[in-house]
């Protein structure tokens, strides 16, 4: 593993994504083998008596070698003297077929003419190259099976010496592509596992597996989810004259004690817009204490924004309106999905927030009647609410306990 980091930090370039930087850096580790083993057999097929192979894979490992070294200090051309490694090793490989008596002496010719072009193919480069170095493989197969009939007199190799290579090819092919098979699908499995990390910071989990077995239309009715929508009080005012990068930490701070506080309790947030932050319970999965679970949260959102000051030190403060009663939730969205929620309980709860006063969690006639047992409530004289007219609302008094 480090030596593949090491690898991707000489050859990879800048602009190349983590995929590509393991793909490249993955690709050239069989060309340091080939150094190696070429070598190796240069000095068998000499031992032998067969010299010309022997110089044949002596010049393709000196090639090798210079290939690595190449990328190694030129790494901006990798792709290229991968290509060039890819090509030469088919061409000198034809030689060593035509050399050693042609399909006389094994197929093992054909397992580089497959195994060379895939592996230009993954090594992660221009996809260009890759047919480039499948048409040299093909060119180069054309003209062993145009020489097969002139090699009758070829002298054979010893019978011992072709087993061994044959041997030695089949078994460095499999294992080549054993190893490639293991690392692509050990690549798309984290690759995997990162859209569902990112589908599930956009949507609920049922939500989500819903989506991937069937992207149709995803809509479905609740008769009763309670709904909580919070802003921070004169924010747009605090942060005007702020450095944007303190704002958004700020924000993403704040909303993130937020989370942790939603997810503590079950519940779904929906979405933030701009200092606004809108959560629900009872969506999407039915519960029946989902107005007990948001105004919990709601208590514990107004302890958690006292334990946060502004960049500036001075204290923060929420408007908090909540609303219970039936909904319409879903998915919209073909190439960003968002999921959300409508109905006239929706539009209420944001006018509970919108109507309401800092510090405290104004809610609706519906949520003091779910609980009247477990919370105290102050009546307020009737108000007109835009889109309701006149209405009797309560503040959530928060227990003292809190």
């Amino acid at each position: 593993m480090q030596l593949i980091t090491w690898l991707e930090d000489r050859i990879a370039q800048p602009d190349d994504d983590e995929f590509t930087r393991r793909q490249k850096a993955f690709s050239f580790i069989p060309a340091g083998f080939t150094v190696v083993l070429a070598s190796g057999w240069a000095a068998i097929f000499f031992a032998a008596g067969w010299r010309p192979v022997a110089f044949i894979y002596l010049a393709y490992s000196l090639l090798c070698l210079l290939v690595v070294i190449g990328a190694l200090r030129l790494p901006r051309y990798a792709l290229v003297f991968g290509t060039t490694m890819s090509i030469a090793g088919i061409l000198f490989n034809l030689l060593a077929h035509l050399v050693t008596g042609g399909f006389d002496s094994g197929l093992w010719y054909l397992l580089w003419v497959i195994i060379l072009p895939l592996a230009a193919y993954l090594s992660g480069g221009y996809r260009g190259l890759s047919l480039v170095v499948l048409g040299v493989a093909l060119a180069s197969l054309a003209v062993a099976l145009v020489a097969e009939s002139q090699l009758a007199l070829v002298a054979q190799a010893p019978h011992w010496l072709l087993i061994l290579y044959n041997g030695f090819v089949t078994v460095t092919a499999t294992v080549m592509l054993f190893l490639w098979g293991v690392y692509i699908l050990q690549e798309l499995d984290a690759a995997r596992r990162r859209a569902d990390t990112l589908l599930l910071n956009i949507l609920p989990a049922p939500i989500a597996a819903q989506l991937k077995r069937n992207p149709a239309a995803i809509a479905k009715a609740y008769d009763a989810v309670t709904v909580l929508f919070a802003d921070i009080v004169e924010f747009t005012p605090l942060s005007a004259t702020a450095d944007p990068v303190v704002v958004v930490n700020f924000l993403n701070d704040l909303f993130s004690d937020f989370d942790e506080l939603a997810a503590r309790h079950g519940l779904e947030k929906i979405k933030t817009i701009g200092d606004a932050y809108m959560v629900v319970g009872g969506v999407p999965t039915p519960r029946p204490d989902h107005c007990e679970a948001v105004a919990a949260f709601a208590v514990e959102m107004l302890v958690a924004v006292g334990r946060r000051p502004a960049w500036n030190g001075e204290p923060v403060r929420l408007r908090i309106g909540i609303n219970t009663g039936p909904v319409v939730a879903g998915v919209i969205g073909r190439e960003k999905f968002i999921y959300d929620l409508w109905g006239d309980v929706v539009n209420t709860a944001s006018r509970m927030e919108a109507y309401g006063q800092a510090g405290v969690i104004q809610v609706t006639q519906a949520v003091r009647d779910c609980l009247a047992d477990s919370y105290e409530f102050e009546a307020q004289p009737p108000a007109y609410i835009k889109g309701k007219g006149l209405m009797v609302t309560y503040f959530l008094k928060v227990p003292a306990t809190a």
